[in-house]
């Protein structure tokens, strides 16, 4: 026979500098789940699996943003004990954590991508170097952030002396500055759904921008004629695929502000977005008619299943 359906464990809180967002994302999801199955949430507060986390019982739906969550740590632990998960596996993870990674993946298969320079912090470049190679207006991050920790918009020589002076530890990109109109498009299970328009105040999207209330403002459906958003979601699915990516993820785009062939360029896949009713993938979701509670059932779905097909047992 087959069991009856799991106990979706929801995993939330975790290490990284977006522990706090985890956190709510976590809340809402299980709020949300709880109304499909069996709902248990699980904060996380130690780069290890939780007390009482259990194969037999459990799938996971994690809502670990950042390092060990996002990153493939979390994935690898949960892969060795055969626990059962929602999302990308700790490989898809792993790529789509690293930023030079993803983009030479999505690259590859045609997606376009900002021109930049990924360094480690003990092998920076100078200003001038960057300014050579990238002009005088750029964006420096973390190579594996998410949330926009430590982003830094340099439109001017001291800006990027600045930035490049704070680095002391970790691996970086410094990228090209592309002007123009940011875009997320969720993808379910390969497929993209609604793209959304991304607006911050401030004229940057950095973690103030995302988590101000009121400092950005969405526009879901985006307002793309038709042959513009189809370019967007099938370079969302071109780049989900090309990194391997499981059931979910948001892409993130730029559009350059001339729209013409090859004006998109890939900013990140996010393989465990932020999952509160007003985030950007739930966003998407409503493009495609799905409530919060029908994206989370969709979303957790396919792990139900491989549970359900790895859980026959003999009568």
């Amino acid at each position: 026979m087959i069991m009856n359906d799991p106990i979706i464990a929801v995993l939330c809180g975790g290490t990284s500098a977006e522990r706090e967002v985890s956190l709510g994302s976590g809340r809402a999801s299980a709020i949300a789940l709880a109304r499909s199955y069996p709902t248990r949430i699980f904060e996380i507060g130690a780069d290890a699996l939780p007390t009482g986390l259990d194969p037999a019982r459990h799938v996971v739906f994690s809502t670990l943003h950042g390092t060990f969550g996002e990153d493939g740590g979390m994935q690898r632990l949960l892969d060795a004990a055969g626990v059962i998960y929602a999302g990308c596996d700790a490989a898809g993870s792993a790529l789509t954590m690293d930023k030079a990674r993803t983009k030479a993946a999505a690259a590859a298969r045609g997606v376009g991508v900002a021109k930049g320079i990924y360094f480690a912090a003990a092998a920076k470049p100078s200003a001038d170097e960057v300014i050579a190679q990238l002009g005088g207006q750029v964006v420096v991050k973390p190579n594996a952030e998410g949330s926009s920790v430590g982003l830094t918009l340099a439109l001017d020589r001291e800006t990027l002396d600045g930035a490049l002076a704070a680095i002391t530890a970790g691996d970086w990109l410094v990228e090209q500055r592309i002007v123009g109109r940011e875009l997320s498009v969720g993808v379910l299970r390969g497929q993209a759904m609604g793209v959304v328009e991304i607006r911050p105040k401030s004229g940057i999207y950095d973690f103030a921008s995302k988590y101000t209330k009121g400092a950005t403002d969405y526009f879901s459906p985006a307002p793309l004629d038709e042959a513009t958003t189809k370019m967007v979601q099938k370079a969302a699915e071109t780049a989900f695929a090309a990194c391997g990516c499981r059931d979910y993820a948001r892409v993130d785009f730029m559009l350059g502000e001339q729209n013409v062939n090859n004006s998109l360029y890939l900013l990140e896949i996010n393989t465990l977005p932020g999952m509160k009713e007003t985030s950007l993938l739930p966003m998407s979701a409503r493009c495609a008619g799905l409530d919060f509670t029908d994206l989370v059932r969709e979303l957790v779905g396919p792990a139900v299943q491989r549970f359900k097909q790895g859980s026959t047992i003999a009568t």
